[in-house]
């Protein structure tokens, strides 16, 4: 199984993407633990997790404001 590629501009941490959809800071980690996210979406780096933009676009809807 291949597994795509992400540039790093599209990719971001779960702390971050939190901030830019207004969502609480627990919110997209919690949505990372519980699995709501695919494989090529999510991962978890050291003690990090980051997400995809499309993932969180896929889950939460277009970032308010286009932030």
């Amino acid at each position: 199984m291949t597994v795509p590629i992400y540039p790093l501009d599209v990719v971001l941490t779960a702390a971050d993407a939190a901030e830019k959809w207004q969502l609480a800071a627990n919110t997209v980690r919690n949505a990372c633990l519980a699995g709501r996210f695919a494989a090529d979406e999510a991962k978890k780096s050291g003690g990090t997790w980051l997400v995809t933009i499309s993932g969180m676009e896929k889950l939460y809807g277009p970032r308010p404001n286009g932030n």
